[in-house]
C-alpha cells in the first residue's frame, strides 16, 4: 500500500480580515491560523509517514502573495522535503496569473529545482518512486478557456456551447495520457476542477462564472484508484460507490462565514493496484459563529441580545452579531455592553439592521411554499410594483427571452 496525504485549498493570506495583529509577532492572528492547520496537515504526512503528498492547488488568494505569506507556505512544505517525502503541488486558478497569462505563483519550486517536489502546471503523468513503490500522478491543472480554445474557436457561441467544446477538447486529451499509463503501476488523477455534482463552499463567492464545469462521469475511470480533486472548499466524495472514490478534502482552514458549519480538513488514502481505502481527517480549524436575532417586538432589546450572545459559544471564535430593530428602538441598546459581552471571542463584528415599518408585507403568492413558474413570479411581483408598471412589460420580454436561450 502506497500511503498518501491530499490536501488542498490552503488560500493562506486570505481572511485578515476576521482575525487581528498579534503584537508578539507582528502578523496577523489569521495567517497564524493558517498556518497552524497546514502545519497539522504536515505532521501528520511526517509522523505516520506517508510516501507522497498530493497538494489540489489553490495556495494563496492570489498569484502574488506577499513575501511574508510565501514564506509561511514554503517554512511548512520544506519539512516535506527534509522528511524525503515527494510532493505533487497542482496549479488552481487563484495560482496563476490573469487567469492563466504569465505562469503561475508555485512555478518558483520547479524553478529552484526542489527535491522530490513537482509542479503540475499542465496536464501531463509522472511516474513517482515512493518508499513503498511507484504511482503514476496524471496531473490536471485548473484550465481556462484560452488554454484548450482560440477566440475564432469560441466566436458566436453561448456559455454552455463554449462549455461542450471545452469537454470536447478535454476528453482525448485525458484519453492520451490514459494511454500512456503502466497498467501495472496504480494511478492517481490529481485535478484542480469544477464537477457538476460539487456541493460549492466559499468557491462560489471566489470564482464565479471562471473556467468551466466538468461532468464528473469524465472522471469515473477503471484506470485510476482514486480522483484526487481540489478547487471546492466542501468537502466531500461524489462517487460513493468508490469506483473510483472522487474526493473534494475542502479548505483546510474557513475563509469565511459560508463555511461556518463545514469541517475542514485532509484525506489520508492507502492505495494499491485494484485498490483504495481512504478517510477524512479533521483539523482544528478556527470556529466562525453567527449570532442573529429579531428584537422589533421586544420591549427589552438590549436583555435580549446579551441574553442570545450567552447562549452560544463564542470562545476564540470569529463571531458577527447580527440584530434587527427599530428606529424608535436604537436609543435602547448600549453598544458598549455588547462589545463586552463579545470580549472572549477571537474576533467580532456587531451588525444591526433597521427594520423599516413601512416595508411593504409579502406577497402571499410568492410565499416560501407556493411553487410557481418564473415568468408567473415575476408578473406576481410587477403587479405589486407601481413604480415599475412603466417598464413592466419590457421587463417580461426580457425575462422571456432568457429563460429560452
Amino acid at each position: 500500500m502506497i500511503k498518501i496525504l491530499h490536501l488542498s485549498d490552503i488560500h493562506m493570506g486570505s481572511s485578515f480580515s476576521h482575525g487581528r495583529i498579534n503584537p508578539e509577532t507582528g502578523i496577523n492572528s489569521r495567517l497564524e491560523d493558517f498556518i497552524h492547520t497546514l502545519s497539522c496537515c504536515i505532521d501528520h504526512a511526517i509522523n505516520n509517514p506517508v510516501d507522497l503528498v498530493l497538494f489540489g492547488g489553490d495556495a494563496f488568494p492570489d498569484a502574488t502573495p506577499p513575501p511574508y505569506v510565501q514564506e509561511a507556505f514554503a517554512s511548512q512544505f520544506r519539512r516535506l522535503v527534509d522528511a524525503d517525502i515527494p510532493t505533487v503541488l497542482l496549479v488552481g486558478n487563484h495560482d496563476q496569473h490573469s487567469q492563466g497569462n504569465g505562469g503561475a505563483s508555485l512555478c518558483i519550486y520547479r524553478t529552484l529545482g526542489v527535491p522530490r517536489f513537482i509542479v503540475g502546471d499542465k496536464l501531463d503523468t509522472h511516474c513517482i518512486q515512493t518508499k513503498s513503490g511507484k504511482i503514476q500522478v496524471i496531473t490536471l491543472p485548473w484550465l481556462t478557456h484560452s488554454t484548450l480554445l482560440t477566440r475564432p474557436d469560441t466566436e458566436g457561441l453561448s456559455v454552455a456551447e463554449v462549455n461542450d467544446l471545452l469537454i470536447e477538447r478535454l476528453q482525448p486529451a485525458l484519453e492520451g495520457e490514459i494511454r500512456r499509463l503502466d497498467p501495472d503501476i496504480p494511478t492517481v488523477l490529481l485535478a484542480h476542477l469544477m464537477a457538476d455534482r460539487a456541493n460549492l463552499g466559499a468557491e462560489r463567492f471566489l470564482a464565479v462564472g471562471k473556467g468551466f464545469t466538468i461532468p464528473v462521469s469524465l472522471l469515473i475511470r477503471p484506470e485510476w484508484e482514486y480522483v484526487a480533486l481540489g478547487h471546492v472548499h466542501k468537502h466531500q466524495n461524489l462517487n460513493p460507490n468508490n469506483d473510483p472514490p472522487i474526493v473534494y478534502p475542502g479548505s483546510i482552514e474557513r475563509v469565511d462565514f459560508s463555511e461556518e458549519k463545514e469541517q475542514k480538513g485532509y484525506v489520508f488514502v492507502e492505495v494499491k493496484k485494484r485498490a483504495v481505502r481512504w478517510e477524512f481527517h479533521p483539523v482544528p480549524a478556527r470556529d466562525f459563529c453567527t449570532i442573529e436575532v429579531d428584537v422589533t417586538e421586544e420591549e427589552d432589546p438590549q436583555a435580549v441580545i446579551l441574553k442570545a450572545i450567552q447562549k452560544r459559544a463564542i470562545q476564540d471564535a470569529v463571531v458577527r452579531l447580527i440584530y434587527k430593530l427599530r428606529s424608535e428602538q436604537l436609543d435602547l441598546i448600549e453598544t458598549g455592553a455588547l462589545q463586552e459581552a463579545l470580549q472572549t471571542a477571537h474576533s467580532f463584528t456587531i451588525r444591526p439592521e433597521l427594520v423599516s415599518q413601512l416595508a411593504r408585507p409579502r406577497l402571499p403568492e410568492l410565499a416560501v411554499n407556493r411553487s410557481l413558474d418564473p415568468l408567473d413570479a415575476l408578473q406576481a411581483y410587477l403587479d405589486n410594483r407601481e413604480d415599475l408598471r412603466d417598464i413592466s412589460e419590457a421587463m417580461l420580454e426580457a425575462a422571456h427571452s432568457l429563460l429560452n436561450c
